[in-house]
């Protein structure tokens, strides 16, 4: 068969039209490969096309030869071709009977090669960097034209060419060599292909400081590297910075990375950089005798009270006992999730803006403005897909490891709110849509904030029938606290100062002046007790090496806590406590034991984990006409006996309805007032059977049971 080759570039991808060979630089890579990769070429070989890669590491290179290495960061295309082509030379060692076409990649680039995404900039054009960065999204895999077979449709001559897609255009043949016509069929099936993913890496949170925005940046993926990321996943990458053109065609460029190497990174919490110094001094604070006071004070200490709140938002920070599984494999969550509804004007977006700085990982956003796509993950067209699909990573997902601060969360539409279900208990979330069936990694730590149903507080009402919150949701929280504006003299003088106190020291500072001395001591109420920066590399050296268990006193405490409880229930006919709430003592247990660096849980962690239960339990667990624990009213949204009572309607409504077949107002507030339920109280039970689909109303005043 006549060709006519047009060679337009020679690697795969975007490349510099100037690719010429050096014989030196071949022959030396030829016998770098020999001396130290000879068997895992061997290997190679043996396994292709299942293995279509060899990855070299940077610094055997340097070491073997400075100069290649060198000119490998400079002219990365010509390089890494002669290191193909050096590669490929090595097939007197294989079998000659297959085609042998194999990548090579480069991992490992110095340190002053390793840049931020952000500093990705117009002098690194066309040159060989390493970088981290997290999927935000991700393409469907899409067939690439690189070698594009034509047919003269009037003399059937043939004519090969490279494709060069730095226009994203097809490259054809000028006209036929044979005929000078300029008609051509692409012959599809002697053409080559190669799998291409479209990707948008974000710089990774935990290397983000104060309000800094994550930078993004495009990047394209080949070959044997497509179909291993998704969403969320954090990567080191080993690439080429190019330039495309805009679609404005002017003189501004858009960056882009071909991907030469990646492998993924653990996206956790811990993954701040600690020196020798750092561990130093995190071990030497831990010894503190009062060091679990001091991290609880160190949280917003400038946001006046809620000691209760600001201790459990530091044990959500430690997390509990990492990587536990239970023998038949099941995942234990250790991430602790908390949820704070409270009265406009309490500081609760403050208090989640404060953790997202201080945590080493922490993603904030607000429910007036977060769908279910921007909280878990979602597949759709758009133009990043180029009318294709794209996974996107929301911000649960890219928060894997961390915490994510969900603010005003009962402004989020209800089927949104939904989607956090699976997110809170399994840590996963699910994507299903066009064809597209995957999972995404969501073990983030929610701190979220919201309102009461009618804007405050009703003292009259029990708090947790005010939450704005279906009960599957919130039942779902490890601690729930209800944080209330009520007017108090003293706690109001308190309040006062403690905010005249952080204004005069922060106007102080604004004008560069020092306070006077009697005022120092003021100042230091609304500083941390631990440096955050300190701070923070303590949490993250905790998480990353303190794996804590459970001692014998403290399991037995913890045990004996749980079994009283459920006794008393038992008695009164109710439940006070459910092993959902027995493993948040255990996560809040370990998470205490990690605050002190201690490898076992003792009895004191116990008490403190308990303790915390039963406030929260206190504040919105607690039926007021028994004065008991009834976690029903949590998990259902109703006590165990304002259910009964409304068991009693329902039952009053169906015997009305079968006597005189229908049920009247009138004769239904006569027949419960009898059984003890008043008017006020029928009227409430009424609405609730209405809103939950058990009873309904054909004329005004009648009720019917939707079930007979």
């Amino acid at each position: 068969m006549d060709q006519e080759e047009e060679t337009l570039t020679e690697t795969l991808g975007p490349q510099p039209e100037d690719v010429a060979t050096s014989s030196k630089y071949q022959e030396e890579l030829e016998e770098f490969l020999q001396s130290r990769y000879a068997s895992r070429i061997d290997s190679l070989a043996t396994h292709y096309p299942e293995e279509k890669s060899l990855i070299i590491d940077y610094n055997e290179l340097d070491e073997y030869n400075p100069e290649v290495a060198e000119m490998l960061i400079k002219d990365p295309y010509r390089i890494i071709t002669l290191a193909k082509k050096a590669l490929e030379a090595q097939k007197p060692m294989m079998s000659l009977e297959r085609t042998f076409k194999p990548n090579v990649r480069f991992k490992n680039l110095p340190d002053e090669y390793e840049f931020s995404i952000k500093d990705l900039n117009s002098s690194l054009i066309n040159k060989l960097v390493a970088f981290e960065g997290t999927v935000k999204k991700i393409t469907e895999v899409k067939p690439k034209l690189v070698k594009a077979i034509f047919e003269c449709v009037h003399c059937n001559k043939i004519h090969q060419i490279k494709q060069n897609y730095k226009d994203n255009k097809l490259g054809k043949p000028s006209k036929c060599i044979a005929c000078n016509r300029k008609s051509f069929e692409l012959l599809e099936e002697d053409s080559e292909f190669l799998d291409t993913q479209k990707v948008e890496f974000q710089e990774p949170i935990e290397n983000m400081r104060g309000k800094e925005q994550a930078k993004p940046i495009t990047a394209w993926i080949q070959d044997d590297l497509t179909n291993i990321l998704t969403p969320g996943d954090k990567v080191g990458i080993t690439g080429v910075l190019r330039i495309a053109e805009s679609k404005k065609k002017g003189s501004i460029y858009n960056k882009y990375v071909d991907i030469n190497h990646l492998y993924k990174k653990q996206t956790e919490f811990e993954d701040l950089e600690l020196t020798e110094e750092d561990i130093e001094e995190v071990k030497k604070l831990s010894n503190d005798p009062l060091i679990y006071e001091r991290i609880v004070g160190s949280i917003a200490p400038s946001i006046y009270g809620y000691p209760n709140i600001k201790e459990a938002i530091a044990l959500q920070l430690f997390g509990g006992t990492q990587g536990k599984e239970k023998p038949d494999g099941m995942h234990i969550r250790p991430d602790i999730h908390i949820l704070l509804i409270g009265d406009p004007g309490t500081a609760k977006s403050q208090l989640l803006q404060y953790v997202e700085g201080l945590s080493p990982k922490g993603i904030y956003v607000s429910g007036k403005s977060s769908s279910a796509a921007g909280l878990t993950a979602t597949a759709e067209k758009d133009e990043f897909g180029e009318e294709g699909w794209t996974l996107k990573a929301g911000a649960l997902v890219l928060a894997a490891g961390g915490m994510a601060l969900v603010d005003e969360l009962d402004k989020i539409g209800k089927e949104d709110r939904s989607s956090l279900h699976q997110a809170m208990e399994s840590q996963r979330i699910s994507v299903a849509k066009a064809g597209i069936v995957t999972t995404f990694k969501a073990n983030a730590a929610i701190l979220a904030a919201a309102n009461p149903k009618y804007g405050r507080f009703d003292k009259y009402e029990l708090p947790a029938e005010q939450f704005n919150i279906p009960p599957t949701l919130m039942s779902r929280f490890d601690l729930m606290f209800p944080v209330k504006d009520e007017p108090n003299r003293e706690k109001d003088r308190a309040l006062a100062k403690h905010i005249l106190i952080t204004h005069r020291v922060a106007g102080t500072r604004a004008i560069g002046r020092k306070l006077e001395a009697e005022k120092e001591e003021e100042e230091k109420r609304t500083l941390p007790d631990i440096d955050p920066d300190l701070l923070r590399k303590y949490i993250s050296y905790s998480r990353r090496h303190i794996r804590p268990v459970l001692t014998d006193e403290a399991e037995e405490r913890i045990r004996d806590f749980y079994i009283d409880l459920r006794k008393v229930g038992e008695s009164q006919d109710s439940v006070p406590i459910t092993a959902r709430q027995l493993e948040t003592i255990i996560r809040l247990s370990e998470a205490s034991a990690k605050g002190r660096l201690s490898d076992k849980v003792e009895i004191e962690d116990a008490e403190r984990a308990i303790r915390l239960q039963k406030t929260c339990m206190q504040e919105v667990g607690v039926d007021p006409e028994t004065g008991k624990f009834d976690i029903d009213i949590i998990a259902t949204g109703s006590s165990k006996s304002k259910m009964n009572r409304m068991k009693t309607v329902i039952r009053i409504i169906k015997d009305l309805n079968k006597e005189y077949d229908e049920a009247g107002y009138e004769a239904i507030k006569d027949e419960a007032k009898e059984k003890g339920i008043e008017k006020e109280e029928l009227g409430d039970i009424l609405k609730d059977l209405k809103k939950n689909g058990d009873v309904y109303t054909p004329a005004y005043g009648v009720y019917k049971p939707t079930e007979e």
